[in-house]
């Protein structure tokens, strides 16, 4: 529920002391008995805050050399891109984790500005060095992968660590479980078996990398860049303190566009967003509390768009104001299909099972294959990496598409991607992503969508990723048939982690965060508010029952 701070600018008592964090981040001993204070993998990466002893030095040595044990059995011997993003923890942990690949004599490449590097250009420097000829190398010799130290758009005291293999996209649960329970034996041993070398010699070794140029020269191989600057339309990029800030800047110096960064500040407390719905700062740009600021000035331009602090996720404001991610997704789902000639007849369109249905009406009129998984875009990097899925999405705002020849751009999220696209629809078609949704919800009915999130303990999110079809023995879910109980996703028959329940009109999914200690319910309705009230009532009901037993 939102609180009646959300969306107004954080107070001084907001705010964390960094020098408080990062000195925990060092002073602090993690307990390996204690399951909070293991090292555990989510649906990106490992996270938590030194404050808690979740996100601690002994915690990044030891995955660290977990992963370069990792490579070592999986025959990986090419370099490692290292990036990081602006929390106060990044740097710290990048430090770290460069004295042990550099100790363990693994060919490291950081960015050679010494600065921040978003998560999607990390991904793409990763495919960039495998590519061969048309396609991406996944076996054989010198094969680069890449680390990301980043919680994403968790709040400031927070850090995170995550890998992506030579796919370039987030590892999979075979290899983070692997890697998380190698560190974990490292922990209890003390770290006995960890290398490491100063870091001035770390540094030293480690080679620079044009993460920037590299990946913004690119980028009209992926997007009508000319029609954008063409078009003079006026953008507004708000990194929100985070990793894209330098990138934005590049991006509108080389391609010649009416861009202005929004708010170029980079400050680890995060002083200047607006409180979350819950009252704390997060970085989420799909939230309207969040992206209150942006909100604001969008009268000011034709598109102005939102980064998570890793760049990852997207935010897109219109003059009509924010819109929901569901919205974008269907949009950007019509267009892409319905512009990119060079993409495959095949080419599937990839979606998580708690995105909206409007993206299953729209792939349907496009005659278009949908592939539907559980939360978590790894499930679409092989169907980006052979271009059998031409546009991967989840309902948290993050997505990648394929280049304009119908090859791999990236297999992580790309905000950045997503936010220039909006550009992009607006440019070639006169019409905002705004309108467009106007007009799908004209052809395939207006669904009403809600994400309610409520904090949970530890053993409350196992409990609810057990959920099982046979704890709902009702046969009507808000006066309509039940069609469907789902604890695989449809698309791929992998466990979704929780449980979907479907009728002719709506649907509820009930899931624990991967992220964060808190478990959301999903809920959508064709049949409007009212009717969708019913179905989130009915849908808590069942996971409150669940919890209390």
């Amino acid at each position: 529920m939102t609180t009646s701070r959300a969306g107004q600018l954080a107070e001084p008592s907001d705010l964390i002391d960094v020098s408080h964090v990062v000195t925990a981040y060092y002073a602090t001993q993690p307990d390996p008995s204690d399951v909070g204070q293991r090292v555990a993998f989510g649906t990106s990466g490992h996270r938590g805050s030194s404050l808690d002893a979740a996100f601690n030095e002994n915690h990044i040595l030891a995955t660290t050399q977990a992963i370069v044990d990792y490579r070592r059995e999986q025959g990986f011997d090419g370099p490692l891109f290292i990036g990081r993003d602006t929390h106060a923890l990044s740097e710290p942990a990048w430090v770290s984790a460069l004295e042990v690949l550099v100790a363990n004599d693994v060919t490291v490449l950081v960015d050679d500005r010494d600065s921040w590097t978003p998560t999607p250009a990390v991904s793409h420097a990763i495919l960039r060095a495998n590519r061969d000829g048309s396609s991406i190398r996944t076996t054989g010799s010198g094969l680069a992968d890449g680390i990301v130290v980043t919680p994403s758009h968790n709040p400031p005291r927070d850090g995170g660590f995550k890998y992506n293999p030579p796919n370039g996209g987030p590892a999979d649960t075979d290899a983070t479980g692997w890697i998380a329970r190698k560190a974990n034996a490292y922990l209890e041993a003390g770290l006995e078996g960890v290398q490491r070398v100063p870091f001035a010699k770390a540094r030293a070794a480690a080679q620079g990398y044009d993460f920037i140029g590299t990946y913004v020269d690119d980028l009209p191989n992926v997007l009508d860049i000319d029609a954008i600057r063409d078009a003079g339309i006026r953008i507004g990029a708000d990194p929100l303190g985070g990793a894209s800030v330098e990138f934005w800047q590049a991006i509108a110096d080389r391609h010649r566009l009416d861009l202005t960064v929004v708010n170029p500040l980079v400050d680890p407390t995060w002083r200047f967003m607006t409180l979350d719905w819950d009252e704390k700062i997060r970085m989420d740009c799909s939230s309207p509390s969040a992206m209150a600021s942006l909100i604001a000035k969008r009268d000011q331009f034709q598109i102005a768009t939102g980064n998570d602090a890793d760049s990852d996720r997207h935010g897109i404001v219109t003059p009509d104001g924010l819109m929901n991610p569901n919205h974008y997704l269907a949009v950007a789902i019509q267009y892409l299909f319905g512009n990119r000639k060079g993409w495959p007849q095949s080419a599937a369109i990839g979606k998580t099972l708690v995105s909206s249905s409007m993206i299953d009406r729209v792939a349907e009129s496009l005659g278009r294959t949908l592939l539907e998984v559980p939360v978590g875009f790894k499930w679409f990097v092989p169907g980006l990496l052979d271009a059998s899925v031409g546009f991967g999405g989840e309902e948290s705002a993050g997505a990648s598409f394929l280049r304009k020849d119908g090859s791999v751009w990236s297999t992580d999220k790309d905000g950045i991607l997503l936010a220039l696209l909006a550009s992009e629809i607006t440019a070639v078609t006169g019409r905002t992503p705004s309108q467009h949704y106007a007009d799908l919800t004209a052809q395939f009915g207006a669904p009403e969508y809600k994400r309610s999130d409520a904090a949970a303990t530890r053993e409350q999110k196992a409990t609810l990723s057990k959920l099982s079809a046979d704890q709902v023995s009702a046969t009507e879910l808000a006066g309509e048939r039940i069609v469907a109980k789902l604890t695989e996703a449809p698309g791929n028959g992998a466990a979704i982690g929780g449980l979907k329940v479907v009728t002719e009109t709506a649907w509820f999914a009930a899931r624990p965060s991967g992220t964060e200690d808190v478990y959301k319910i999903y809920a959508e309705s064709f049949q409007g508010a009212e009717h969708l009230a019913r179905v989130q009532a009915e849908a808590q009901e069942l996971v409150d029952g669940v919890l209390a037993s």
